[in-house]
């Protein structure tokens, strides 16, 4: 055998070794995402309690004040449908009660079907198109209650973590932070003793009963609760002269114009407050190089999927920190609508490089024609 074939074989036994490491760190993180989903499983029967056995708790005073949402029936999967959602509040402190219910307006559909990899912002991901369809339940013409909102150019959506469980703890960990914790209403984590969810998103048009925006941090299927234009005069915290204001029209609802408008109009002189501030562990995110391999671009090309709606995921490193610090560099896989992406971190050089992108393949369906073509 000559050396340049010795030297060959060597080659490829350094990659069947790589290879073999990066299915152990697979197999590593599928075991721990395992765990968690286990872990929570345990949770909700742990917590479940019967209609009568939540009341008797009540009355026995066991909370001043709990929070209770539950999923009651999911009538159907189909997209003018909408999972039905109740949210009963009850102050026992309060001599009669109080009793709040919310009924879900209508539901998000977006490319994320699972929390793995879903950005931790909606300016994250602002090149992800979503929608949300107004349900027929709750109106009888759900597009009446849209008339006027394409004069907007962004929205506040509030919804609900329907797949966070209600997270009692007063601590937790964000990303940025690696581990360290802080108090839950100092972060936008999702995991809250109320799990509600706010996202400022960039409207891209109203059709009908439906709601379609740009920037997503939601998983598919997730409740919205309700829907408020961005109004940059009320949301933009601002300094207004007392003598100027008192001589300015508060314009209504409706009839709210741009900052520049005002501004040139000559009607008063708005000044960004100086105070606002926010901690230095906010402002210091860097961003990742995304690139990819020559199997991946071949792979957008024939799949027709825009590059920057994998980019924006990849950039803002989806990864939690527990994934990031145990196992540094890695192979990571998730799923953008219907195709899986997997990719390479490169820690030390703050890289992710992305090596396959293929379609979902549907298990069951596949079984099914199986069993079919057996018979």
């Amino acid at each position: 055998m000559s050396s340049s074939e010795i030297e060959y074989l060597k080659a490829q036994l350094a990659t069947a070794r790589s290879e073999i490491k990066n299915l152990r760190q697979q197999l590593s993180n599928l075991q721990h995402m395992h765990t968690k989903e286990h872990q929570n499983i345990l949770k909700l029967l742990d917590d479940y309690r019967c209609e009568g056995c939540k009341i008797k708790q009540q009355q026995n005073g066991h909370s001043n004040k709990t929070v209770r949402i539950k999923h009651l029936t999911k009538k159907s999967s189909t997209l003018n449908d909408s999972p039905f959602l109740q949210e009963t509040i009850v102050a026992n402190g309060d001599e009669t009660g109080v009793v709040c219910q919310f009924k879900p307006i209508g539901v998000i559909k977006t490319v994320f079907n699972e929390k793995r990899a879903v950005p931790r912002q909606a300016s994250l991901a602002s090149a992800l198109l979503s929608r949300i369809d107004i349900s027929s339940s709750t109106f009888n013409n759900p597009a009446h209650s849209l008339e006027g909102l394409e004069n907007f150019s962004h929205l506040w959506i509030i919804y609900y973590f329907h797949r966070n469980p209600n997270h009692a703890k007063a601590k937790v960990a964000p990303p940025r932070l690696g581990g360290e914790r802080v108090g839950v209403f100092s972060t936008r984590s999702p995991h809250r003793p109320c799990p509600i969810g706010l996202s400022l998103v960039q409207l891209d048009r109203v059709e009908d009963n439906k709601v379609f925006f740009l920037g997503t941090d939601m998983v598919d299927g997730t409740p919205v609760l309700d829907i408020k234009p961005y109004i940059p005069q009320y949301d933009v915290p601002v300094n207004m002269k007392e003598a100027e204001f008192l001589n300015s029209r508060e314009a209504p609802d409706g009839e709210e114009t741009t900052l520049q408008d005002k501004q040139s109009a000559g009607t008063s002189k708005i000044q960004p407050i100086s105070a606002v501030t926010v901690p230095n562990w906010v402002l210091n995110s860097s961003s990742l190089n995304v690139v990819f391999n020559t199997n991946a671009e071949s792979q957008l090309q024939e799949l027709q999927i825009e590059k920057n709606s994998i980019v924006d995921v990849l950039k803002a490193d989806p990864r939690s920190v527990y994934l990031r610090t145990k196992y540094g560099s890695q192979i990571y896989t998730f799923r953008l609508g219907e195709h899986t992406v997997t990719c390479k971190f490169d820690d030390q050089n703050t890289t992710v490089t992305v090596l396959q992108i293929r379609d979902v393949v549907n298990f069951q369906e596949f079984t099914g024609e199986g069993a079919s073509s057996a018979e």
